[in-house]
């Protein structure tokens, strides 16, 4: 074929080198329109105007050629002067290297171009408008998973702050997924345009769902399960929801996903129901957390093997637990799990009570007394708070753990002792020892190995299903129907820091089971943590009387909801200053700055109400 070149410096009849509008329908035909898919080029030139119409799958050639499918008859017009393609509705314009250009909506299109109805196009002087007599299809496109995250939280934040309903969606496929193409296809056509999809992994797809409460994402979920169960997709969902499950995206899609991997196929779980517990004796104890997964997991591993441990952590985080699931799954487990608190012993005392003592060893001592790491007995001894074990202590203990030999006070025998070591503490070791209040080969003795407990306020996603299970605790203790727990109460538990960690928790809902007669927890009953205060009318709980007068005998009944405030104030005082005291292990200091109560003021408080100081374990 010899092609000839126009005064525009343009090949006749040609496109992408040699081959001409003929050949690009040959390589791919236009597909015939439809009448239900109508869309057309309205073309307004210098005297007149008409329309194209286009087809919904195919390509569209415009230019001064008379093979052209859209004939322009302008001069500067070069003779294939821009491509329309058309991709099962979806329409994009390119300029095939025209001299003059292609301008759309009033900018010149430097590549392939998205066209949606009512786009303008000037090529030269001439103007077409792309149009549609059908209304646009409304899918979702899916995102990549940096826009997902940077959505989910400004999605999380919204729901916060207007406290409107929100969901996480996970939809977990089989190892082999037949056909990612087809499910997106599929869940892009029935999701709203205001969710969000993407693929988390090869086997799961998030669904972010504004908008939609706790009550409706199940019902949401199970129909686009059962929509690829159909096409043989093998589906399972798990659904999380803000605030119920988590207050940050993160911790909801780590729900949802941990809840998609706990359902059945073709089942839809709730984040609530998906947690995982690990016993301990008689004790279950929630791990939903990812990094409490792998420490059980870690704990587990290094009970099989007798070396000392140093179990590191804030107070209240669950130390003695860790300690108590690592003598209960070794060898060890038949014989005691002995525990000593070396903050609350006597740096007199510390001694006879690791050591034992023999009969007149000192004043008082009329008997002979086994120490605690000779009763222990082939058990598990654990060294609670052992940063605050005083230097000469630490000296004695050194040599005990070298020899595995103790010596009673006031004895000059060796008893061999059989015996692992498990220490605790809040305290960084390594500080201690650079400022010299801990010694260095103690410490290497102690930490064969290590395990770090993080703080309540990084087990976000621990933390809704904690406050739930301790309030159902409380509220069976004291008999009392079971309270649920707000949104709003939620949001103040993701929002506190929580110094006390677990066992502030722990304390706090028993307090609330104890002194709030409502059903549901509300976060006015929560302003020792940050809770707002209560809206007007709603300072004390209802009395359950009928009438604006009430009926007979409301007065009475009146009187007996009420008691005077002075009452309510010292009990309400008592019960927070205990609760500090059990968080910061006995610590008055520690206890008072919880609650911002001057020092002075809260041991003299302690002698009023009769409060012992006592160190409470982990």
């Amino acid at each position: 074929m010899t092609d000839t070149t126009d005064r525009d410096g343009h090949v006749s009849g040609a496109y992408r080198g040699d081959e001409t509008i003929a050949d690009a329908r040959r390589r791919k035909p236009v597909k015939p329109p439809s009448a239900p898919d109508l869309f057309y080029l309205l073309v307004f030139e210098a005297r007149s105007s008409r329309t194209c119409q286009v087809p919904t799958t195919g390509e569209i050639f415009i230019g001064r050629s008379l093979d052209a499918d859209v004939y322009l008859d302008e001069s500067a017009v070069s003779r294939i002067h821009a491509k329309l393609t058309m991709t099962d509705g979806e329409a994009m314009i390119s300029d095939l290297n025209s001299r003059n250009g292609t301008i759309v909506n009033g900018e010149r299109i430097t590549g392939p171009h998205r066209l949606t109805p009512g786009d303008s196009i000037d090529i030269c002087g001439v103007t077409l408008v792309f149009n549609s007599s059908v209304s646009p299809r409304q899918t979702r496109a899916l995102v990549d998973l940096a826009q997902l995250s940077q959505r989910g939280e400004e999605e999380v934040e919204r729901s916060l702050r207007y406290q409107r309903p929100l969901a996480v969606i996970v939809l977990r496929f089989a190892a082999d997924v037949p056909d990612r193409r087809a499910a997106e296809a599929l869940l892009s056509q029935k999701v709203r345009l205001m969710d969000v999809l993407a693929w988390g992994a090869g086997d799961h797809l998030v669904l972010l769902m504004p908008e939609t409460a706790a009550d409706q994402a199940p019902v949401t979920a199970a129909p686009l399960v059962q929509m690829l169960a159909d096409v043989g997709q093998s589906p399972r969902a798990g659904f999380a929801t803000c605030p119920e499950d988590g207050c940050d995206f993160h911790t909801l899609l780590a729900a949802a996903r941990a809840a998609s991997i706990h359902a059945g196929v073709g089942e839809v779980e709730a984040a609530g129901a998906s947690f995982g517990t690990v016993t301990v004796g008689e004790r279950a104890i929630v791990v939903a957390d990812p990094a409490m997964v792998r420490l059980f997991a870690l704990i587990e591993r290094l009970a099989a093997v007798d070396l000392a441990v140093l179990i590191c952590g804030e107070t209240g985080t669950g130390k003695e637990l860790a300690a108590a699931a690592l003598h209960h799954w070794s060898a060890r487990r038949s014989r005691p799990l002995v525990t000593l608190n070396c903050a609350a012993l006597q740096e007199t005392l510390l001694e006879s009570e690791l050591f034992g003592h023999e009969k007149g060893a000192f004043t008082g001592a009329q008997t002979s007394k086994p120490g605690l790491l000779e009763t222990a007995k082939g058990g598990t001894v654990l060294l609670d708070e052992i940063g605050e074990l005083p230097l000469s202590g630490q000296a004695k203990l050194l040599r005990v753990l070298e020899t595995k030999r103790v010596i009673r006070l006031g004895d000059v025998r060796e008893r061999e002792i059989d015996i692992r070591i498990v220490a605790a503490t809040n305290r960084n070791l390594q500080d201690e020892v650079a400022a010299n209040r801990f010694r260095q080969d103690l410490f290497f003795r102690l930490s064969g190995a290590k395990v770090w407990l993080p703080p309540l306020r990084d087990r976000k996603r621990e933390l809704p299903l904690l406050a739930q299970a301790f309030l159902r605790e409380a509220c069976a203790s004291l008999g009392r129907p079971v309270m649920t727990i707000s949104p709003g109460a939620m949001q103040v538990f993701a929002a506190y820091r929580w110094p006390g960690n677990v066992r502030e928790l722990k304390n706090v809902m028993e307090y609330v089971a104890a002194a709030e007669s409502e059903g549901t927890l509300q976060p006015w009953h929560l302003e020792s943590i940050g809770g707002e205060a209560a809206p007007e009318g709603r300072s004390a709980p209802p009395l359950g009387v009928e009438g604006v007068g009430g009926a007979p005998g409301a007065e009475a009944a009146d009187r007996a909801q009420f008691r005077p405030i002075d009452e309510e104030v010292r009990e309400f005082e008592k019960a927070r200053m205990l609760a500090a005291l059990q968080a910061s292990g006995g610590n008055q200091t520690r206890a008072a700055d919880l609650i911002k109560m001057p020092l002075r003021t809260f041991v003299a408080k302690l002698k009023q109400y009769g409060i012992q100081r006592r160190s409470d374990k982990h």
